[in-house]
Protein backbone atom coordinates (compact mmCIF):
# COMPACT_ATOMS: atom_id res chain seq x y z
CA UNK A 1 0.00 0.00 0.00
CA UNK A 2 1.59 3.67 -0.42
CA UNK A 3 2.62 5.58 2.35
CA UNK A 4 -0.48 6.88 4.45
CA UNK A 5 -3.42 5.94 2.30
CA UNK A 6 -6.18 8.78 2.59
CA UNK A 7 -9.49 7.49 4.25
CA UNK A 8 -12.56 9.50 3.83
CA UNK A 9 -14.65 9.55 6.62
CA UNK A 10 -18.54 10.69 6.42
CA UNK A 11 -20.07 10.24 10.06
CA UNK A 12 -22.18 12.67 11.74
CA UNK A 13 -21.80 11.59 15.38
CA UNK A 14 -19.01 13.78 16.31
CA UNK A 15 -17.66 10.79 19.02
CA UNK A 16 -17.98 7.81 16.65
CA UNK A 17 -16.16 10.15 14.42
CA UNK A 18 -13.15 10.80 16.79
CA UNK A 19 -13.11 7.08 17.39
CA UNK A 20 -12.49 5.85 14.06
CA UNK A 21 -9.94 8.82 12.73
CA UNK A 22 -7.63 8.52 15.97
CA UNK A 23 -7.89 4.65 15.06
CA UNK A 24 -6.79 5.02 11.42
CA UNK A 25 -3.91 7.72 12.47
CA UNK A 26 -2.58 5.08 15.20
CA UNK A 27 -2.82 2.28 12.33
CA UNK A 28 -0.84 4.47 9.41
CA UNK A 29 -3.62 5.98 7.35
CA UNK A 30 -4.69 9.92 6.71
CA UNK A 31 -8.68 10.24 7.69
CA UNK A 32 -10.70 13.13 6.56
CA UNK A 33 -13.86 13.65 8.41
CA UNK A 34 -16.92 15.10 6.60
CA UNK A 35 -20.48 15.12 8.64
CA UNK A 36 -22.51 15.25 5.60
CA UNK A 37 -22.90 13.33 2.00
CA UNK A 38 -23.13 16.66 0.25
CA UNK A 39 -19.76 17.64 2.20
CA UNK A 40 -18.20 14.31 1.52
CA UNK A 41 -19.05 14.40 -2.45
CA UNK A 42 -17.75 18.27 -2.91
CA UNK A 43 -14.42 16.79 -1.38
CA UNK A 44 -13.52 13.73 -3.57
CA UNK A 45 -14.92 16.27 -6.65
CA UNK A 46 -11.32 17.32 -5.87
CA UNK A 47 -9.30 15.12 -3.67
CA UNK A 48 -9.16 11.19 -4.04
CA UNK A 49 -9.53 8.84 -1.05
CA UNK A 50 -8.19 5.46 -1.17
CA UNK A 51 -11.17 4.24 0.81
CA UNK A 52 -14.64 5.79 2.41
CA UNK A 53 -16.11 4.92 5.38
CA UNK A 54 -19.57 6.16 5.07
CA UNK A 55 -22.64 6.11 7.73
CA UNK A 56 -25.92 4.98 6.29
CA UNK A 57 -27.45 7.62 8.32
CA UNK A 58 -26.51 10.98 7.43
CA UNK A 59 -28.51 14.16 8.11
CA UNK A 60 -28.70 15.66 4.79
CA UNK A 61 -29.11 12.42 2.67
CA UNK A 62 -28.77 8.12 2.72
CA UNK A 63 -25.65 6.50 2.54
CA UNK A 64 -26.74 4.44 0.17
CA UNK A 65 -27.15 8.01 -1.98
CA UNK A 66 -23.60 8.82 -1.79
CA UNK A 67 -22.81 5.60 -2.86
CA UNK A 68 -24.69 5.76 -5.04
CA UNK A 69 -23.15 8.97 -6.37
CA UNK A 70 -20.13 7.58 -6.06
CA UNK A 71 -20.81 4.27 -8.47
CA UNK A 72 -21.14 7.11 -11.01
CA UNK A 73 -17.93 8.76 -10.23
CA UNK A 74 -15.60 5.40 -10.67
CA UNK A 75 -15.89 4.55 -6.42
CA UNK A 76 -12.88 3.65 -4.41
CA UNK A 77 -13.71 1.32 -2.08
CA UNK A 78 -17.00 1.61 0.92
CA UNK A 79 -17.20 0.07 3.99
CA UNK A 80 -20.50 1.08 5.36
CA UNK A 81 -21.37 2.05 9.29
CA UNK A 82 -25.19 1.56 10.45
CA UNK A 83 -27.19 1.62 13.41
CA UNK A 84 -28.93 -0.82 11.60
CA UNK A 85 -27.79 -4.69 11.63
CA UNK A 86 -30.82 -6.21 9.99
CA UNK A 87 -29.92 -8.25 7.23
CA UNK A 88 -32.14 -6.38 4.80
CA UNK A 89 -30.00 -3.64 5.23
CA UNK A 90 -26.78 -5.48 5.03
CA UNK A 91 -28.23 -6.85 1.49
CA UNK A 92 -29.03 -3.29 0.21
CA UNK A 93 -25.55 -1.98 1.07
CA UNK A 94 -23.40 -5.00 -0.90
CA UNK A 95 -25.82 -4.81 -3.89
CA UNK A 96 -24.81 -0.75 -4.34
CA UNK A 97 -21.59 -1.99 -4.96
CA UNK A 98 -19.86 -1.84 -1.11
CA UNK A 99 -16.72 -4.07 -0.13
CA UNK A 100 -18.09 -4.38 3.76
CA UNK A 101 -20.81 -3.35 6.31
CA UNK A 102 -20.49 -3.02 9.76
CA UNK A 103 -22.92 -2.26 12.45
CA UNK A 104 -22.89 -0.36 14.85
CA UNK A 105 -21.34 -0.77 17.88
CA UNK A 106 -18.33 -1.99 16.35
CA UNK A 107 -14.42 -2.53 17.32
CA UNK A 108 -12.63 0.48 15.66
CA UNK A 109 -9.89 -2.07 15.68
CA UNK A 110 -11.91 -4.45 13.36
CA UNK A 111 -12.61 -1.78 11.48
CA UNK A 112 -8.95 -1.21 10.72
CA UNK A 113 -7.91 -4.49 10.36
CA UNK A 114 -11.22 -4.61 7.49
CA UNK A 115 -9.60 -1.34 6.16
CA UNK A 116 -6.30 -2.46 5.58
CA UNK A 117 -7.58 -6.12 4.01
CA UNK A 118 -9.71 -4.17 1.55
CA UNK A 119 -7.00 -1.87 0.20
CA UNK A 120 -4.23 -5.08 -0.04
CA UNK A 121 -6.72 -6.11 -2.22
CA UNK A 122 -7.61 -3.02 -4.15
CA UNK A 123 -3.89 -2.46 -4.54
CA UNK A 124 -2.71 -5.56 -5.14
CA UNK A 125 -0.27 -6.18 -8.58
CA UNK A 126 -0.69 -9.01 -10.77
CA UNK A 127 3.47 -9.70 -11.70
CA UNK A 128 2.08 -9.14 -15.24
CA UNK A 129 -1.81 -8.19 -16.29
CA UNK A 130 -3.35 -10.51 -17.53
CA UNK A 131 -4.48 -10.29 -21.36
CA UNK A 132 -7.98 -9.50 -22.88
CA UNK A 133 -10.02 -12.72 -23.93
CA UNK A 134 -12.61 -12.68 -26.19
CA UNK A 135 -14.80 -15.31 -27.59
CA UNK A 136 -18.09 -15.38 -29.87
CA UNK A 137 -20.28 -14.79 -26.27
CA UNK A 138 -17.87 -12.97 -24.23
CA UNK A 139 -15.02 -10.77 -23.51
CA UNK A 140 -13.14 -10.14 -20.30
CA UNK A 141 -10.17 -7.80 -19.79
CA UNK A 142 -8.64 -8.62 -16.65
CA UNK A 143 -6.62 -6.01 -16.39
CA UNK A 144 -9.26 -3.19 -16.74
CA UNK A 145 -11.98 -5.31 -14.66
CA UNK A 146 -14.26 -5.42 -17.52
CA UNK A 147 -16.41 -7.85 -18.95
CA UNK A 148 -18.70 -7.73 -22.08
CA UNK A 149 -21.62 -10.11 -23.12
CA UNK A 150 -22.74 -10.54 -26.93
CA UNK A 151 -21.23 -7.29 -28.04
CA UNK A 152 -21.94 -4.66 -24.98
CA UNK A 153 -19.90 -4.21 -22.11
CA UNK A 154 -21.84 -4.57 -18.84
CA UNK A 155 -21.81 -1.94 -16.40
CA UNK A 156 -20.91 -4.14 -12.61
CA UNK A 157 -20.12 -2.94 -9.60
CA UNK A 158 -16.93 -3.98 -8.14
CA UNK A 159 -18.70 -7.76 -6.49
CA UNK A 160 -20.72 -8.36 -9.37
CA UNK A 161 -17.78 -8.45 -11.25
CA UNK A 162 -15.65 -10.25 -9.26
CA UNK A 163 -18.27 -13.05 -8.94
CA UNK A 164 -18.91 -12.90 -13.03
CA UNK A 165 -15.40 -13.67 -13.68
CA UNK A 166 -15.62 -16.19 -10.98
CA UNK A 167 -18.49 -18.13 -13.27
CA UNK A 168 -16.67 -17.22 -16.53
CA UNK A 169 -13.45 -18.82 -15.23
CA UNK A 170 -14.69 -21.90 -15.72
CA UNK A 171 -17.91 -22.47 -17.86
CA UNK A 172 -19.80 -25.32 -16.53
CA UNK A 173 -18.75 -25.27 -13.96
CA UNK A 174 -21.21 -25.58 -10.44
CA UNK A 175 -19.42 -23.58 -8.02
CA UNK A 176 -21.19 -23.09 -4.37
CA UNK A 177 -22.30 -19.76 -2.65
CA UNK A 178 -19.04 -20.28 -0.21
CA UNK A 179 -17.11 -20.31 -3.39
CA UNK A 180 -18.54 -17.44 -4.56
CA UNK A 181 -18.29 -15.61 -1.19
CA UNK A 182 -14.64 -16.63 -1.09
CA UNK A 183 -14.27 -15.36 -4.79
CA UNK A 184 -16.26 -11.77 -4.38
CA UNK A 185 -15.61 -10.23 -1.25
CA UNK A 186 -13.02 -9.48 0.71
CA UNK A 187 -14.68 -10.68 3.76
CA UNK A 188 -16.83 -14.16 2.60
CA UNK A 189 -16.91 -15.17 6.40
CA UNK A 190 -19.12 -12.08 6.75
CA UNK A 191 -21.09 -12.19 3.84
CA UNK A 192 -24.58 -14.29 3.55
CA UNK A 193 -25.82 -16.91 0.97
CA UNK A 194 -29.01 -14.66 0.09
CA UNK A 195 -26.22 -11.99 -0.52
CA UNK A 196 -24.90 -14.06 -3.11
CA UNK A 197 -28.24 -14.90 -4.84
CA UNK A 198 -29.17 -11.14 -4.57
CA UNK A 199 -26.09 -10.08 -6.91
CA UNK A 200 -26.63 -13.11 -9.39
CA UNK A 201 -30.24 -11.87 -9.55
CA UNK A 202 -28.68 -8.11 -10.26
CA UNK A 203 -26.40 -9.53 -12.42
CA UNK A 204 -29.09 -11.46 -14.62
CA UNK A 205 -31.04 -8.34 -14.93
CA UNK A 206 -28.25 -6.93 -16.32
CA UNK A 207 -27.48 -10.02 -18.81
CA UNK A 208 -31.32 -9.45 -19.76
CA UNK A 209 -30.53 -5.64 -20.94
CA UNK A 210 -27.74 -6.78 -23.60
CA UNK A 211 -29.33 -10.26 -24.55
CA UNK A 212 -33.27 -10.49 -24.22
CA UNK A 213 -33.28 -13.43 -24.99
CA UNK A 214 -30.26 -15.07 -23.24
CA UNK A 215 -30.18 -16.44 -19.91
CA UNK A 216 -26.65 -17.31 -19.21
CA UNK A 217 -26.25 -18.03 -15.26
CA UNK A 218 -27.26 -21.49 -14.14
CA UNK A 219 -28.99 -22.00 -11.25
CA UNK A 220 -28.31 -25.52 -9.42
CA UNK A 221 -30.64 -26.38 -6.39
CA UNK A 222 -29.18 -26.94 -3.54
CA UNK A 223 -25.72 -26.56 -5.10
CA UNK A 224 -25.01 -23.51 -6.60
CA UNK A 225 -24.55 -21.31 -10.05
CA UNK A 226 -22.70 -22.09 -13.17
CA UNK A 227 -22.01 -20.29 -16.58
CA UNK A 228 -23.60 -22.08 -19.55
CA UNK A 229 -21.47 -23.00 -22.13
CA UNK A 230 -21.92 -21.03 -25.15
CA UNK A 231 -20.10 -21.07 -28.24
Amino acid sequence: MPARPTILVVEDEQSIAETITYALQTEGFNPVWKTTGRDALAWLDGQAAALVVLDVGLPDMSGFDVCRELQKRGAPPVIFLTARSSEVDRIVGLELGADDYLAKPFSPRELTARVRAILRRANGKPAAAPAATATGVWAHDEARCRIGYRGRELELTRNEYRLLAALLAAPGRVFSREQLMSAAWDDPGAALDRTVDAHVKLLRAKLREAAPESDPIVTHRGLGYSLREES
